[in-house]
Parts: structure tokens; C-alpha cells; sequence
């Protein structure tokens, strides 16, 4: 399974949420260490990334864009 990692790696303060791709920076090193967690944190991004959206935060590769 691919990482989901997009090469944003910008966190929002209040929840920790990686604004390129949803993780944070727990998700990360499980998702290298351990495979079986993969599926859980996938599931668990689309909806990391709409909430951080709809609090107006800039997400996905928009991310990147500083403002």
C-alpha cells in the first residue's frame, strides 16, 4: 500500500493533522513500523482532510502555498 504522503508536511497546531495528506506524526512512524495499521490510518485521512478544510485551512498539495 502506498503512503499517502504527498511531501507537504505542514501541521495544524490544535490537532496535529498533517495539512498535505492527514497524518500526524504518530500515523507516520506507524505507518513505516507497522503494515497492519495501514488500512485503519488511511480511513482515516479523507475525513481529517475535510475537516480541516471546512475550518479553512489550505489542504492537499494547496497545502504547500504559505498565506
Amino acid at each position: 500500500m502506498a503512503s499517502p504522503c504527498i511531501d507537504v508536511c505542514r501541521f495544524d497546531e490544535e490537532t496535529g493533522w498533517c495539512l498535505g495528506c492527514g497524518m500526524t506524526r504518530k500515523d507516520k512512524k506507524h505507518w513505516k513500523k507497522e503494515k497492519e495499521r495501514r488500512p485503519e490510518i488511511r480511513a482515516a485521512l479523507p475525513g481529517r482532510l475535510e475537516a480541516l478544510a471546512a475550518a479553512g485551512q489550505r489542504t492537499g498539495k494547496a497545502a504547500k502555498k504559505k498565506g
